[in-house]
């Protein structure tokens, strides 16, 4: 077994034990944490982190980021109960329009990487702006609602959330994740996408248009902050204009506990839905532990910052095995 395909499984052992110690913590020492209602709240908030964490795993494999997936999920979600609630579209067109819009933001962050040839980081660091401003500014900064689980006629929250205790949201989670698991790992686009990130330019001598297959991985991560947006709608049924601010790092950082690298090349879905359960534990276990939300804040960055570390390490120790078998 390769080297870097036993320290993907180390690091997601690793993520699988730091998740157990996070539960039977927050069920130790938080309030009511260790009950069925806690664990429908903790699968609701990992719904939507878990579709834009999907996403952006095909876009770090590459070597790339996306830094707009919070205020695309929100731009997009807005647009879409402004036509719900203002023009009277029918739901279910609204929310096809809301995936529609996010992945055609997704995939103008690719075309800004790949044709443009701006750094992903500057790219997608604009986008984050451009689309926080773009859904206050055609909203009129007004909060726009969708159907929530307390109107008994409405399908939304039913379908998208939970029907009663069962977590229908749980379903939808599960089989994204396993198609998104057959593209990466059996197809061509995976492949690709495998390739570009560990030598881009072995690949575009091999004669492969690198710039579509990387397009490609940003319109997928676009697709799932659409549907991301669709689950977050289904949580929070108020969506407010200009935030969305820091979506994107609880779901990076997702990634990166999981075991993919920001230097590209290395990755794995089944340990990034364990980093996003790590996430949303972590959310839901602070709130039951009564921390004001700048503690919550506070240690989500430690979070952060503790799994770039990890990752930079292990890239680190990856060169240094390279250079003495050299």
């Amino acid at each position: 077994m390769p080297d870097f395909i036993k320290k993907i499984q180390l690091q997601k052992l690793l993520a699988f034990g730091v998740l157990v110690l996070l539960y039977i913590t927050f069920a130790i020492f938080g309030r009511n944490f260790f009950s069925p209602d806690m664990a429908l709240v903790i699968l609701a908030s990992a719904y939507w982190i878990g579709f834009l964490a999907i996403g952006v795993t095909f876009v770090i494999i590459t070597g790339g980021i996306d830094l707009s997936l919070g205020t695309s999920m929100i731009c997009s979600a807005i647009i879409g109960g402004m036509l719900f609630r203002d023009f009277s579209l029918p739901l279910w067109l609204c929310l096809i329009i809301v995936v529609l819009i996010a992945t055609v933001i997704g995939i103008i962050n690719g075309l800004l990487v790949t044709r443009l040839k701006l750094p992903p980081f500057i790219a997608t660091l604009g986008m984050m702006m451009v689309t926080r401003g773009f859904g206050s500014i055609i909203t009129g900064t007004t909060a726009k609602t969708y159907p929530s689980l307390l109107d008994e006629t409405a399908w939304f929250a039913k379908v998208f959330l939970r029907n009663g205790s069962f977590p229908t949201g749980l379903i939808w989670l599960i089989v994204y994740f396993i198609i998104a698991l057959i593209i990466l790992n059996k197809t061509k686009l995976g492949r690709y996408i495998f390739a570009i990130g560990s030598n881009e330019e072995a690949v575009r001598l091999s004669g492969i248009n690198v710039a579509n297959w990387k397009c490609a991985a940003y319109a997928i991560s676009g697709f799932s902050v659409g549907l991301g947006a669709i689950f977050f709608a289904a949580l929070s049924t108020t969506i407010n204009p200009g935030t969305g601010n820091g979506f994107e790092l609880e779901a990076i950082a997702g990634v990166i506990i999981g075991g993919t690298s920001l230097a590209g090349g290395v990755g794995s879905l089944s340990g990034t839905m364990i980093g996003v359960f790590i996430m949303a534990v972590l959310k839901t276990g602070l709130s039951s532990m009564s921390l004001p939300a700048p503690f919550q804040l506070f240690f989500t960055g430690v979070i952060v910052l503790l799994a770039v570390w990890l990752d930079m390490y292990r890239v680190k120790k990856a060169n240094e095995v390279k250079k003495i078998k050299g």
